[in-house]
């Protein structure tokens, strides 16, 4: 395939040749990162990839919350239990020895789970050491992880997905672009077994690293993955030799959608090449070199320019032009409305394992787990109680089970997020932002009213602070309690972190996530006590913010004043929080800022 011919492929198209490259080296290329809906599209993608593959290729498809005994091998509990001796089973990745594992909704892969499967994909082999058994068991494998996220911040774990050579993007692609495959299975499968005899030169290896390095790729993995790629290329199309046009290929394909910079382009005040004079005129024509086909400036290029525009032909237009403004690395913020703390417990939640413990109020017992610890002892255990009793262990449990194998059922649940906004009306405030602190806040009312967040408002002017809204999710109480909001007097700061402190303590109490936001300028002039004096209400402040902190509730403190406070920062400190100055945003602006912090 030529240069040419391969800029003016498809996203099907390549996506195509990405599954007939994989189903020539699955384990070497490591697998293919699919972003893609469920649907006919990706239906006849897995399809395309199951006729390439060869018969007798194993193709498992990995559940979600896959456990670890399925994964990797463990005990039989049933045999271990009807033979009365430890008997191990292969777990799924053992099973998939010289094919394919397909994960469901990779997006959502534990961290555990996807570096379980990364360190048997490095090593190549399963390393079983638990339930009394010793175990190497050796398995090649390669993986599609599906990737199913609407969210820009869903995506597969980067343990797996730098493992994987291929990332493919099929959501834009219709029906209507499905086209028949571009090999058949014999030629994949001829591919397969001229793999072997492949031949690299160093500059291909050197191209592919100096191209990695311009794209701004990190990982020494990818440019190794894109060597596999190439050397595919080379016996896909009956060649012993990779060729710069596959290296090519492998840059477009494996190097492209890992880019995170644009290329140094090249200095202006380069020298001028010296051109070569034109040949005489006498010169015969069929002496002359036949260079139509081909430009004489392309040919002059070295390997990895060519490598380069291979991968920058395949940047999507949008993350082009966000290279182009600088914007390097892609940020991954936290997926909105899970703001909330992690809890682990034993009675609610979603089920994420065992632990050894015993059976007290509220625990629940797992029974096969309980069975699994208990199995691999029974042989010493029959034996030990028929030396104590001969009659008696005829008439006793089939199971031996004591306490030491209780296993109880571990919960992991993500708590609520109450939001506690603390507004300043005093009358520095009111003067400069009151109006457009009230703005940024209906707006984030309305983002954690969609996240089904609780929202409490607390304001403090004048004496004290007020709690004008208890948390709640209603909308509605929320933005007339806004509303109602007066302005004007002093600024009581450390009794509104008091207040602040009083009720995110509440929350926790109810097992709740507490996230303080404060609307103000930090300049405190009423004391906790009552009294005026901006010495006495600044250290009253100060105080009770690094009592606040040390509650270890997440904090953010917006600087409303026109221009950055010394006194805001100096309560951000105190209070272990996040400060945003914003002496020039709007209401849009400050819920945007506030959002992103939260998040």
């Amino acid at each position: 395939m030529t240069e040419s011919a391969a800029l003016e492929l498809t996203p099907w198209e390549l996506a195509s040749i990405a599954a007939g490259l994989f189903a020539v080296d699955p384990a070497g290329c490591g697998g293919v990162a699919l972003k893609a809906h469920a649907g006919p599209v990706r239906d006849r993608w897995l399809e395309l990839l199951r006729g390439l593959l060869p018969a007798s290729a194993p193709l498992r498809r990995l559940p979600l919350h896959i456990a670890d005994g399925r994964l990797l091998g463990g005990l039989d509990l049933a045999a271990t239990l009807k033979a009365g001796r430890p008997i191990a089973e292969r777990g799924l990745l053992a099973e998939s020895d010289g094919g394919v594992v397909v994960a469901a909704m990779a997006e959502r892969l534990t961290p555990a789970t996807a570096g379980r499967m990364a360190a048997v994909m490095d090593t190549h082999e399963v390393r079983l050491e638990r339930d009394g058994l010793g175990m190497r068991l050796p398995t090649r494998f390669g993986v599609v992880a599906l990737d199913e996220g609407v969210a820009e911040e869903e995506q597969v774990p980067h343990v797996l997905s730098d493992r994987l050579a291929f990332h493919l993007d099929l959501i834009p692609v219709s029906t209507r672009e499905v086209a028949p495959p571009l090999w058949t299975a014999e030629e994949v499968s001829a591919a397969r077994q001229r793999l072997a005899a492949v031949e690299t030169g160093d500059e291909i290896l050197e191209a592919l690293c100096g191209a990695a390095v311009s794209l701004g790729i990190a990982s020494l993995r990818v440019p190794f993955l894109a060597l596999r790629v190439a050397r595919a290329a080379a016996a896909l199309d009956g060649r012993d030799t990779v060729s710069q046009e596959d290296a090519a290929l492998a840059g477009r394909l494996v190097l492209a959608p890992r880019a995170t910079m644009l290329p140094a382009a090249e200095e202006d005040n380069e020298e001028p090449q010296e051109q070569e004079p034109p040949p005489p005129e006498d010169t015969p024509q069929e002496e002359q070199p036949e260079q139509e086909d081909q430009d004489p400036a392309d040919m002059d290029k070295p390997l990895e320019d060519r490598v380069l525009e291979a991968a920058k032909a395949s940047l999507p237009a949008g993350l082009l032009a966000q290279l182009k403004m600088g914007a390097g690395s892609r940020s991954r913020s936290s997926t909105p409305g899970k703001a909330g703390a992690l809890q682990q417990g034993n009675r609610r939640g979603r089920p994420v394992g065992t632990r050894r413990g015993e059976l007290r109020a509220g625990a629940r017992l797992n029974v096969i787990e309980t069975l699994r610890a208990a199995a691999p002892w029974q042989p010493l255990r029959r034996a030990h109680a028929l030396a104590e009793d001969p009659e008696g262990s005829r008439r006793g449990p089939r199971v031996h089970v004591r306490r030491d194998d209780f296993r109880i059922t571990r919960f992991k649940q993500r708590t609520e997020t109450t939001t506690i906004f603390a507004v300043d009306a005093s009358g520095s405030a009111a003067l400069h932002r009151l109006a457009e602190a009230k703005g940024a806040v209906e707006l984030l009312l309305a983002d954690c009213y969609v996240r089904r967040d609780s929202v409490g408002m607390i304001a403090f002017r004048g004496q004290g602070a007020e709690l004008l809204l208890p948390p709640t999710r209603s909308l509605v109480r929320a933005k007339r309690s806004l509303a109602a909001l007066p302005g004007g007097g002093g600024t009581p700061l450390a009794a509104a972190i008091d207040a602040v402190r009083e009720l995110a303590e509440s929350v926790q109490r109810r097992g709740d996530s507490p996230v303080a936001v404060f609307l103000t300028d930090g300049r405190a002039n009423i004391a906790r006590d009552g009294a005026t004096g901006r010495a006495k209400a600044t250290e009253d402040a100060l105080a009770a913010a690094r009592e606040l902190a040390g509650r270890g509730v997440k904090t953010i403190l917006v600087d409303t004043s026109p221009r950055p406070q010394r006194s805001a920062q100096e309560l951000a400190r105190a209070l272990d929080a996040q400060y945003l100055p914003l002496p020039h945003a709007d209401a849009a602006s400050l819920s945007s800022a506030v959002q992103t912090a939260t998040g």
